[in-house]
């Protein structure tokens, strides 16, 4: 016993267990079902559209002169990383599409994850919260938090240093005593 008596609300409701989703979850048909529909209409409506407008802007930017073309392989490398690169903005832009689609899911543990993970990001601090596997029993404190004891000790031992004003026309790599002003005295001409 820690010393701590635990309230609870009489009419607090009781949370279910949030499923473990982890590397070695199976997912059920319905999921299965969707994942495959996410992953077709995310190709379809986002990737190949990114994709191909990455491209033709690319192949734009490269005719006007823009961009520069490869002198061995011509404008097929940057096309290529267009191409890669609005392939996957597609996927990464259907991702929270995808994840609605799970949130409605019903009997599904993934979709269950999501949407306590959402309740959870979405509540006070410590609502939700579970205890990490990591916590510390010995102390209840972190270990980045200091006392106002530690606080004064650093103040008094570390040395003060006045702020010293940026200027423009002075610094570390400017050679000492040359000025803008034309030298008078003799004529060279």
């Amino acid at each position: 016993m820690n010393g701590r008596a635990e309230f609870r609300e009489p009419n607090a409701e009781v949370r279910r267990p949030i499923p473990h989703i982890g590397a070695d979850y199976i997912p059920t048909e319905e999921e299965r079902k969707l994942f495959a529909e996410c992953n077709d209409e995310s190709f379809w409506f986002r990737s190949l559209p990114l994709a191909a407008t990455s491209m033709l802007i690319t192949q734009g930017l490269i005719s006007k002169g823009i961009l520069s073309s490869h002198p061995r392989y011509g404008s097929i490398p940057k096309l290529i990383f267009a191409c890669i690169m609005g392939y996957f903005a597609g996927k990464l832009s259907y991702v929270k599409t995808c994840q609605e689609k799970f949130k409605n899911l019903e009997n599904s543990p993934l979709g269950e994850a999501l949407r306590s993970g959402q309740a959870r990001r979405s509540s006070p601090s410590g609502h939700y919260s579970q205890k990490s596997k990591y916590d510390s029993s010995v102390s209840g404190h972190s270990s980045f938090v200091t006392s106002p004891e530690a606080d004064n000790i650093e103040k008094e031992t570390l040395p003060r240093y006045e702020p010293i004003p940026f200027s423009a026309s002075m610094n570390e790599s400017t050679p000492t005593g040359i000025t803008d002003h034309i030298a008078q005295g003799r004529n060279f001409s």
